[in-house]
């Protein structure tokens, strides 16, 4: 799935310079990243994935994922909010490079300015995509969905709800049901409850369905549940949602090593007469652990990108590589980020300080699916040959 001739990068040192000036604002103000998202629409960033015949940059999963964390290391909450339309283009974008052209439909509206954004955060969901809370009654010419949607980024200006329910009609063969909801369909509310500890830009709102129809037309697809039911489809969501997720938590390390960096170089130490806290060893030590950690978790996220994007074979062995790569990116992001403000100190504690709100919003890096006991429930299954198995425990 190589993209021939790529883009070699959409974003200018400029476009991220002012959305890096703008995310405090956003933050302090628990506001939407409108100005970051019109800006960004405008350069082409919404159509990477879109191959180029269709209105698109033609660019690969390994390449979106290195623009988002171009983005994420001035502004993680501007670029994963962007990502949930991304990863939605980039879904379509893999399958029509297959031949399957089911969702060519996607890529012809993202290429006409249409926002896809993801509904498929539910409570008290521990299986998040592959089962849902949520209700889908088949009726003439569509399904109508019920249920509560958490996590919604993109609320204020999404004109596709990329969401799943589940069809229990026949209980011996539950159907799970993803479908495309148009922003003008009857039968849903957005209930404003974004008022978080980080990520405070992404205004990812819940949606509230109640019997919202959705045609035929935009349904993507109808699976069984569980990993039985992990078609393409289901295996392209995670494969752009994954690493980009990685992706966005490394930029947001990085920029949080690089403030320790500089901050040291100017701290001066009471014991150390001209010399800078720099020359601390315990200081010296902190930093190398940060860029041993980030080494190796780049190097990590990146050969799984560039392994999808190149084509590599790795057959039932890529829910676990891909959920690993993810789960190594976040858990490396929040070490390098408490280090990071451990070195920083006590200015650090203060909202002026930009360590203040990477602290508050790599929190969020866990709660992306996979989380921590999907993650090993994925890989340790996958070792021992026995994923999607049933009863799933016992």
């Amino acid at each position: 799935m190589t993209a021939t001739a790529p883009v070699s990068s959409v974003l200018t040192d400029e476009l991220i310079a002012r959305c890096g000036e703008r995310a405090a604002a956003y933050d302090r103000e628990n506001r939407f990243f409108q100005e970051d998202f019109d800006e960004l629409k405008q350069a082409g960033y919404l159509q990477m994935p879109i191959p180029r015949e269709l209105g698109g940059l033609g660019m690969s999963l390994a390449e979106v994922c290195r623009e988002q964390r171009k983005l994420a290391y001035r502004a993680p909450a501007t670029a994963l909010a962007t990502n949930m339309h991304l990863y939605w283009m980039g879904v379509a974008a893999d399958l029509y490079r297959l031949g399957d052209t089911s969702l060519k439909w996607m890529l012809e509206e993202g290429a006409k300015g249409e926002v896809f954004a993801a509904g498929h955060g539910e409570p008290g969901n521990d299986l998040p995509l592959l089962y849902s809370t949520a209700k889908a009654e088949r009726v003439d010419g569509g399904y109508k969905i019920s249920g509560r949607k958490s996590f919604g980024s993109l609320s204020p200006v999404w004109t596709r709800l990329g969401i799943h329910a589940q069809d229990n009609a026949d209980p011996a063969n539950p159907k799970v049901v993803h479908v495309f909801m148009p922003r003008d369909t009857p039968g849903y509310h957005i209930d404003d409850v974004w008022d978080t500890v980080g990520m405070r830009a992404t205004a990812s709102h819940d949606t509230v369905l109640e019997g919202a129809f959705v045609p035929d037309k935009y349904v993507g697809r109808v699976v069984p549940p569980d990993f039985a039911g992990a078609d393409l489809f289901v295996l392209a969501i995670f494969v752009w949602a994954e690493p980009t997720f990685g992706s966005i938590y490394l930029g947001l390390a990085q920029r949080a090593l690089d403030l320790a960096v500089a901050g040291v170089k100017n701290k001066t130490s009471i014991a150390g007469l001209s010399r800078t806290m720099a020359y601390h060893p315990e200081v010296q030590h902190n930093i190398a652990e940060m860029v041993l950690a980030l080494d190796g978790a780049t190097a990590h996220v990146e050969r799984i990108a560039d392994d999808w994007s190149n084509g590599v074979d790795h057959g039932g062995l890529w829910p676990s590589k891909l959920v690993s790569a993810k789960y190594h990116a976040v858990e490396t992001a929040k070490k390098v980020v408490d280090r990071a403000y451990d070195v920083i100190g006590g200015s650090g504690m203060f909202k002026r300080h930009e360590i203040e709100r990477i602290y508050r919003d790599v929190r969020a890096a866990t709660i992306h699916p996979a989380n921590s006991m999907l993650v090993h429930e994925i890989v340790g299954k996958t070792a021992l040959g026995n994923l999607g198995e049933s009863p799933r425990w016992g």
